[in-house]
């Protein structure tokens, strides 16, 4: 029986892993006068429902080309722009697409004495050319990563090299990066699109600005791929 999404912080929901995205966790956030999709969630009944309960999709979000999913239904169902990063837009062939190189702000017009919420998607290439995670400035500061940077088997956000990693030095550079962003000021949580068994049914990774900055890219960089 497919589960709904559960709320893992304020008006934030994480689906339950999706087979069509390789167990990949998609969320939703509901925002004043809008709401977004952050990858795809198993396309089902009870997904078409609670997207229908919460007023719909302004935006669909996609991290990585293992996030697509049935991204082309969503959109058709909700009327919802899609949003990717360019180097994978090919994936989503005669679809309306929103596409972006380096970073892309994505904003609701002020309406109704409230503002949507406050997003940047940035292009962090390495797992996949165009992945991609998703800052959310409100909450302290969330940050969804795909699988850019995911959970390990002890619950610590790791970037994982596996054997299907595009580029992994790339990868790591595009961790400095975000290093260098974000300070425990501004980052407050990780939410990462698969691995989430790992957080043992802790909906994010708190102390994100911390965590992130304590890892060792140096020692990284020597890492072999995982099977």
């Amino acid at each position: 029986m497919p589960k709904e999404p559960r709320a893992v912080l304020d008006a934030i929901f994480a689906f339950p892993p999706n087979r069509e995205t390789l167990g990949g966790t998609a969320y939703f956030i509901v925002g004043k006068n809008a709401n977004f999709l952050i990858d795809c969630p198993p396309w089902n009944e009870i997904t078409q429902e609670f997207l229908q309960a919460s007023g719909g999709v302004k935006s669909l979000l996609i991290t990585h080309r293992e996030a697509i999913g049935k991204a082309k239904e969503i959109q058709e169902f909700t009327q919802c722009e899609i949003v990717i990063q360019e180097q994978i837009a090919y994936l989503l062939p005669n679809l309306a697409l929103t596409r972006f190189t380096q970073e892309l702000a994505i904003r609701e017009a002020i309406r109704q004495g409230g503002i949507a919420p406050n997003l940047t998607m940035i292009w962090t290439p390495g797992h996949c050319p165009g992945s991609a995670c998703v800052y959310y400035s409100d909450r302290g500061g969330v940050l969804f990563t795909g699988r850019h940077i995911l959970p390990n088997q002890q619950g610590e956000p790791m970037p994982l090299r596996v054997f299907k990693t595009f580029h992994w030095q790339r990868q790591l550079r595009s961790v400095e990066h975000l290093q260098k962003r974000f300070t425990s000021d501004t980052l407050t949580y990780l939410c990462p699109g698969a691995n989430t068994g790992f957080l043992r049914g802790q909906g994010t990774i708190d102390r994100a600005g911390d965590r992130l900055s304590a890892l060792d890219i140096t020692a990284l960089s020597a890492v072999t791929p995982m099977l």
